[in-house]
């Protein structure tokens, strides 16, 4: 009889999990057992190993092989455990002394030639292993340079079985991963391409300044979208922690480019309005896989020609905007990934898409129920909602450097974000659109009434509801920050108001 142990790292959505792959040998039938909630792809492993094993040089022990995933009442999915599976099972027969792995977790597909094979969400595993206190890891080499990003973790690249039990039974070293530094960003789309708009372009670093929701209307060719296509390029860049965060969401997703490196950029998505309800927020068969809402996880989510979506899968974004989560639920079990977003809308003024009385064909009924496809609540959750009008000659004809750049409207939301964290510092949050109710109604943020009697009457009138009315002012501290003043006067709360009911000026 022989019992060995080694460790492992499973993933449930994207919350990596510490595993302990424990296995009893034992005089018997010849069989392998697998316990510990494993899924098909898990239970399918006994043919992989054992055909990996045998083609790594190494002999077939014929006994009874218990193997047991530990936390038990944990699901474990995916292919991501053969190797630790392979290593035990000839730890427990002897054949290899687990001494010399030296304490390192596994994590790897193996294939029937006994390669060690990449897996998907390598990044987010190697960060729940360094939190349970696992400083070495094996991983496929291709994997490699993706699991090195994790800072206080040795990674070394497997390509074989064999080269992993050469390195526990002679100490034979493993490759080093490649050396990954931090590549810069290939330039975007720049806010100088974008010629007149001084409304629209001033919204935009509102919302970039406050990561507020930003809806855009307007007849074609107003910039609507060179507008939304440009808001990542006034962003500040995202921090290690963030920059590890949103990169192993796009590691689950098998989203990195070959070349892994960190996303420092706010990630832009924009998703074509045949999308599905799964493709938004994310979806499939058996396990749930991230959509678009999380693949723009601290970033900009744009919904072009907005109403051309289905209705329902705008609503699905009612909640995800409120939360910042979105929680899928599959047959395989419930699966909840980050969705903190900026959501970018665009749309015409009608179906036909004119944009004026003169040339339109659209009835005012058919106007109103092409708009009335972003629902109430919906736009409700929106911060901005801006009419742009067609760009004039003056604008189109002028000369094209005279547009402010992406580089100096970025140097005053950065400013304007600092402003904003320094104010809600000891919070939850630093940037004002999540700022809650609760605060801004109360003292010391809470806005003289002369300052707040047109949204006072508009509350009771009916026409602004309590959540507009907390973004009103949200987006109020914002116009100030950007300003660099202290506090909200009535003019800035006007303002707020302007930009928020959609008027164009």
């Amino acid at each position: 009889m022989g019992y060995a142990r080694v460790r492992a790292v499973g993933l449930v959505g994207l919350e990596g999990h510490a595993v302990t792959v424990e296995a009893h040998v034992a005089a018997g039938l010849p069989a392998l057992v697998l316990s510990g909630l494993p899924d098909t792809s898990l239970n399918e492993a006994r043919d992989r190993v054992r055909a990996a094993i045998v083609n790594a040089g190494e002999k077939w022990p014929q006994r009874r092989i218990t193997i047991n995933l530990l936390p038990a009442e944990l699901p474990k999915r995916g292919s991501g455990f053969d190797l630790a599976l392979a290593v035990v099972i000839l730890a427990g027969t002897g054949m290899l002394n687990l001494g010399g792995l030296g304490g390192a977790a596994l994590i790897g597909e193996l294939g029937l030639d006994g390669q060690v094979r990449p897996v998907r969400g390598v990044l987010p595993m190697v960060l729940a292993a360094a939190q349970s206190g696992v400083r070495r890891i094996i991983v496929p080499a291709e994997n490699a340079a993706e699991a090195s990003l994790v800072p206080g973790v040795q990674v070394r690249a497997a390509a074989t079985l064999r080269q992993v039990i050469e390195f526990v039974r002679a100490s034979v070293p493993l490759p080093d991963p490649p050396t990954v530094s931090d590549i810069e960003d290939a330039a975007g789309p720049d806010l100088s391409d974008v010629l007149g708009q001084e409304r629209g372009r001033f919204a935009l670093e509102l919302a970039a300044a406050g990561q507020h929701h930003l809806a855009l209307f307007g007849p074609p060719g107003a910039g609507k979208t060179m507008l939304a296509q440009r808001l990542p390029s006034i962003l500040p860049p995202l921090d290690d922690a963030a920059a590890l965060e949103v990169t192993a969401v796009h590691s689950i997703a098998g989203a990195l480019p070959p070349v892994p490196q960190l996303i420092r950029r706010p990630p832009f998505q924009a998703p074509h309005h045949t999308a599905s309800g799964p493709a938004l927020v994310g979806g499939g068969t058996g396990l749930a896989r991230p959509g678009s809402l999380s693949l723009a996880h601290l970033g900009v989510l744009f919904l072009d020609e907005a109403p051309h979506f289905g209705v329902s899968v705008l609503n699905a974004l009612r909640q995800p905007l409120e939360d910042g989560w979105v929680t899928v639920a599959r047959s395989q079990g419930c699966t909840r990934f980050p969705a903190r977003i900026q959501l970018v809308l665009a749309a015409n003024p009608c179906a036909c898409g004119t944009g004026n009385d003169v040339s339109c064909t659209c009835s005012s009924v058919a106007r109103r129920t092409y708009l009335n496809r972003l629902s109430g609540p919906l736009m409700d959750r929106i911060d901005l909602q801006v009419t742009l009008k067609p760009v004039g000659a003056a604008a189109l004809l002028g000369q094209p450097d005279s547009q402010e750049s992406s580089a100096q409207v970025l140097q005053r939301v950065i400013a304007a974000r600092q402003a904003a964290a320094e104010r809600w510092a000891g919070q939850e949050y630093s940037v004002n659109a999540r700022a809650t109710g609760a605060v801004l109604r109360c003292p010391p943020f809470r806005l003289p009434r002369v300052a707040t009697a047109e949204l006072a009457k508009r509350l009771d009138r009916g026409t602004l509801s309590a959540r507009g009315y907390d973004r009103v002012l949200r987006v109020a501290w914002t116009i100030v920050d950007l300003d660099g003043r202290i506090t909200p006067d009535k003019d800035d709360v006007s303002e707020a108001l302007d930009l928020r009911m959609g008027e164009a000026a």
